[in-house]
């Protein structure tokens, strides 16, 4: 995709106020409404329905108070409360979905109230400076370009969604009824089946500290350090930024927190204590930090590490809520390794993991089709609003093909 210098021609340059007007909304609170078909907006985006649409057309709905700056398009008549400002198509000569990318682009959130509530002040919108295409054809193509793109990311989103539940389901189902429909017994943990067991975590597994690494032995590169920070929700691992490294001679001086392929890693302490993560490959050598234990079976034979971590996902949660008295609580290993695991045969918790395996595939393709369709947003946001591509320059079925629109 061509990034060219700023081509203004056929452009005007205006304060918002001369080419809008943000409406205050209205108070609706919750006992008042009747479930309808009209969705009702506050500033974080929809928190009800009504049965009477305030706004009888499309708009675009900004954030007032609480997420103050946020901006929302509803294709369909609306209820925008008093938290809110709202656009109507009448409130403006530009094509209104231009207008809502425009807002987006001019980002409102830079110019809040510095209070404890931010609250964003409609005078000191009006003054912000904004640049559009006179032709409302062209406002028009725009519009339909960005909203091609952020169709196929809220597609992605309601995918992710859709793949997170049913690894939920899978879950639940394949740690308590397994694969091969046996008999079931009652155990400790419930009805399992009659080949399994129900064991304490700490018979099959090993609970190991991290190390409080200095931050004046951080150099700028050498052995990662890995820390609480990278590891995201969703046990995802981020490498890519706040990165630390250590000297490379701490593989030997400190070789007993050498991370290892397959590790399981726990945050033991602090306000994200019960995130987990699995090691790969691809981020070792690494040092461990401290405020996070490793696990690892004791016999590899005997406990499969990504069964192990699948179960830990269903299991640790409920742990915090058992053991968490505070936000920088933290876990005692004695309780920890009391959680009890269902134990099937090794090759069977091979199939379960691979079963698991199977579903994460698919959410980390959705992760990764989301991350790259908000980055082409961005981009193309930055560069029609600023006039370094014109729309009329671009390659649509390029971006048909960047989005997966239309794609079986």
């Amino acid at each position: 995709m061509p990034v060219t210098k700023s081509n203004c021609t056929g452009w005007s340059k205006k304060q918002l106020g001369e080419i809008l007007t943000l409406n205050y909304g209205w108070s609706l609170p919750e006992k008042n409404r009747v479930v309808g078909g009209a969705p009702v907006y506050g500033s974080n985006g929809i928190v009800g329905s009504h049965n009477q649409a305030l706004v009888p057309s499309q708009g675009i709905i900004v954030g007032r108070k609480g997420s103050a700056g946020n901006v929302h398009f509803s294709r369909e008549p609306f209820c925008p409360i008093d938290t809110t400002f709202f656009v109507a198509p009448s409130d403006t000569q530009l094509d209104i979905e231009f207008v809502y990318y425009l807002l987006l682009h001019v980002d409102l959130k830079r110019i809040l109230g510095d209070v404890g509530v931010p609250g964003l002040n409609r005078e000191m919108a009006y003054r912000e400076q904004t640049q559009f295409p006179n032709d409302k054809a062209e406002q028009q193509k725009i519009a339909a370009v960005l909203g091609l793109v952020q169709r196929a990311m809220e597609q992605q989103e309601r995918l992710l969604r859709l793949t997170a539940e049913l690894k939920k389901t899978l879950l639940l189902q394949l740690f308590t009824y397994g694969l091969r429909h046996d008999s079931r017994k009652q155990t400790d943990l419930g009805p399992l089946p009659q080949s399994w067991d129900a064991v304490e975590l700490g018979r099959v597994a090993d609970v190991i500290n991290g190390f409080a690494f200095k931050s004046e032995d951080y150099v700028s590169s050498g052995v990662l350090n890995f820390r609480v920070v990278n590891i995201r929700d969703e046990g995802v691992i981020d490498t890519s930024s706040d990165t630390k490294f250590l000297p490379n001679e701490f593989m030997q001086t400190h070789k007993q927190y050498l991370l290892s392929e397959g590790d399981i890693l726990l945050v033991m302490v602090g306000a994200t204590r019960g995130k987990l993560a699995f090691i790969p490959k691809s981020i070792l050598p690494a040092l461990m930090n401290q405020n996070m234990w490793r696990i690892v079976p004791k016999s590899p034979k005997e406990m499969h590490r990504k069964y192990l971590y699948y179960f830990l996902t269903i299991a640790v949660p409920k742990f915090v809520r058992e053991f968490s008295e505070s936000a920088r609580g933290f876990f005692k290993k004695s309780d920890f390794r009391s959680i009890k695991l269902p134990k099937p045969t090794f090759t069977e918790q091979q199939e379960i993991a691979d079963a698991m395996d199977n579903v994460e595939q698919k959410l980390g393709l959705h992760r990764r089709q989301h991350a790259a369709l908000s980055g082409l947003f961005r981009t193309l946001l930055h560069e029609l609003m600023t006039a370094r591509i014109r729309v009329h320059d671009l390659d649509l079925g390029e971006i048909g093909c960047s989005t997966g629109i239309g794609k079986t």
